[in-house]
């Protein structure tokens, strides 16, 4: 992703990590220790032994007088009353190899939970059965490895199929359970039908993804491999060449929140291990060192990597989460102490890499500056709005001593020189409160096809024309079929760059499809003063075409031949130079992360038209928001531009660049 939390700069250490080690398949959770050919079952063994054949006992034990991986449990910080970790014994394998309490557990379960897995089972082929003809378009080599390109390509995939599922959702009865939780079905789709990358596991970095990253949905950060446990926080693999049998690492972890973890230091994390939460059918119990927690105490021995991604309350929905991947950590010490529950569970110590990218730092950054926005570094004005929008737009320069952009007047629509009359009058829509999804009375929903939005305005896909709701229509004004109308809810700030001009970019981790902003600024008749203007907006430009709307087949719609390409019926030039809002301050980028969508509504029988920018793709805070400008039409018979002399030097960075833009 261009900018901010762009870098994945892990630096070079002891660990090879490029070396991807062999992955076994998981025949169960629990530790597998030697069996009757290569020792006697695994009893519970005193911290220093002695020990049986076939088995190495845990660190430090395992270490000389005096070693780094030696607890020095008297100089613990976090809890004078904590115990050596490797004291406490694992779960014992039962006679036939398998594990008792897995297996009352399983008898446990009834036939409740048979039925329930059926039913699931049943509602995935509804979308898996459109699928037999369906080409994933990636490789078996780039499943198991993966790139830049690779993992965008993906993530944009499962968005895009996860819109639509939503969209189904929506048009569904409010009671249905078909098509619920459309994020881990979609995830299930592209992961049975080969549209993954990096399903290979290893230890370090994962090859296209950088710190930084951000994912709104665990099943995300599965399908490129940063994180294979759609639950569990910690991940792990066998070792391999281990002279234990069955030896495992841990090779990522999560944390956000579910445990108590102490996670506000950016280069220390203090990581509780899993298990031993009450639940609605048992009671806390103590934790025991067996599965994630057997794999980072083993972590601990190996000094291997182990990946951090920490999770947050994401701040535009409050009750959804959002991960960030933190980038490379190791394991530097463990102890067992009490926890709030009264019972014993394991604590971690993990202490990030240096020299890498900054990701939590920057998080733990904005959270002071939304407390105080005068801390923020740089700041030249709190709000360059000056209350014009409902939320604060901060103006920072960090790079030099300019004191801000060249003077304009604040405007939050576009200013007509007259209307637009409309050929034919029609009326509006007759919901009473808010269109809905699936309403075949809806007047909105048929000009649209289907409705363009879902929960909290995202986009669903793109097309020619969006057609909102308008004064005529009797919903209400936060209708979900007024997004462009609403302002936007993102808080902005506008920057200094090192070489390019004024930027805009976001506090805020933001959503692909989500609204930003609309295009403001005074409408331009016959082009006048368009040619010599560096902020102006020009729908007959040419823009480069890509494509956004994936997987209507994998959603079982059957093939889709809605277009993507712009039906704009009369052109429009808009000049920001004098008037405008934060979009005249969005630079050029040949690959943009944002783009723009036609919107109309009509007022009074005229009709308006809004050019509005939605997110391409997740954006983490603090990376700059860009676009494609475009280039001017062809207008000769040569197939040249007329404005070759306005070509300008393209600095956006990216491995696509044109070298030049208009």
């Amino acid at each position: 992703m261009e900018g901010g939390l762009a870098g994945n700069n892990a630096p070079p250490n002891s660990f090879d990590k490029s070396e991807v080690l062999d992955v076994k398949p998981l025949r169960s959770l629990l530790p597998v220790f030697p069996g009757a050919a290569s020792g006697p079952p695994f009893p519970t063994a005193p911290p220093n032994g002695p020990f049986w054949s076939g088995f190495s006992p845990f660190p430090p034990f395992s270490q000389p007088q005096g070693s780094p991986y030696t607890s020095v449990l008297n100089q613990n910080p976090f809890n004078s009353t904590a115990m050596p970790i490797q004291s406490f014994s694992t779960e014992l394998p039962a006679s036939n190899g398998g594990n008792v309490h897995s297996t009352n557990k399983r008898k446990l379960a009834g036939s409740s939970s048979v039925k329930k897995k059926v039913k699931r089972s049943n509602e995935s082929g509804l979308a898996l059965a459109a699928l037999t003809n369906f080409k994933p378009g990636i490789s078996a080599a780039e499943n198991d490895d993966g790139n830049r390109e690779l993992v965008e390509y993906v993530l944009m995939r499962f968005d895009a199929l996860r819109r639509k599922l939503s969209q189904m959702e929506d048009s569904k009865e409010p009671h249905s359970d078909v098509f619920k939780a459309a994020n881990l079905k979609a995830g299930n789709i592209l992961s049975t039908k080969g549209v993954r990358t990096n399903g290979k596991k290893r230890i370090g970095v994962i090859p296209g993804v950088e710190i930084g990253d951000i994912f709104f949905f665990r099943m995300e950060s599965i399908l490129v491999g940063v994180h294979s446990q759609s639950m569990a926080g910690i991940d792990f693999m066998p070792m391999k060449g281990s002279d234990i049998e069955g030896e495992r690492v841990a090779v990522s972890i999560v944390s956000s929140g579910g445990y108590e973890d102490d996670a506000e230091d950016p280069d220390v994390l203090v990581y509780t291990g899993q298990g031993g939460n009450a639940s609605a059918d048992k009671e806390a119990s103590d934790q025991k060192l067996v599965r994630g927690n057997l794999a980072l105490e083993r972590s601990l021995h190996r000094a291997n990597e182990v990946r951090v991604i920490r999770g947050f309350k994401d701040p535009t929905h409050p009750t959804s989460k959002v991960y960030v991947y933190d980038g490379l950590f190791k394991v530097q010490e463990s102890w067992i102490e009490k926890g709030k529950s009264g019972c014993n569970v394991f604590k971690y110590k993990l202490v990030r890499i240096p020299g890498q990218t900054g990701a939590f730092s920057t998080w733990k950054s904005i959270q002071k500056w939304r407390a105080d926005p005068s801390s923020r570094d740089g700041l030249i004005l709190l709000d360059l709005t000056s209350g014009a929008e409902s939320t604060p737009v901060s103006l920072v320069n960090e790079v030099d001593d300019e004191k801000g952009p060249a003077y304009f007047t604040y405007v939050s629509t576009v200013k007509y020189p007259k209307p637009f009359k409309l050929l034919q009058p029609s009326l509006g829509c007759n919901c009473s409160d808010a269109c809905q999804q699936g309403n075949p009375n809806c007047s909105c929903n048929q000009k649209n096809s289907d409705f363009p939005y879902i929960a909290n305005g995202i986009l669903v896909c793109r097309k020619p024309m969006i057609y909102e709701c308008g004064s005529s229509c009797p919903c209400f004004r936060n209708c979900k079929n007024r997004v462009s109308q609403t302002g936007f809810k993102v808080r902005f700030e506008v920057f200094k760059t090192r070489d390019r001009g004024w930027g805009l970019r976001s506090w805020d981790p933001i959503r692909a499809g989500t609204f930003l902003c609309v295009y403001a600024g005074e409408v331009i008749e016959n082009g006048q003063d368009g040619e010599n203007n560096d902020y102006v907006f020009d729908t007959n430009r040419v823009y480069e075409s890509f494509r956004w709307n994936h997987e209507t087949e994998s959603a079982g719609e059957g093939n889709s031949n809605t277009s993507e390409a712009f039906n704009i019926q009369f052109p429009l030039i808009i000049s920001s130079k004098s008037i405008g809002n934060i979009a005249r301050f969005m630079n050029h980028s040949c690959s943009p992360n944002v783009f723009w969508q036609p919107i109309t509504y009509e007022q009074n029988q005229e009709a308006f038209l809004n050019i509005a920018f939605f997110t391409k793709k997740h954006i983490p805070p603090m990376t700059e928001l860009t676009y494609d400008y475009g280039t001017p039409p062809l207008t000769d018979e040569t197939g040249s531009n007329s404005a070759n002399h306005g070509k300008k030097k393209c600095l956006c960075g990216s491995p696509t660049c044109r070298g030049y833009f208009y």
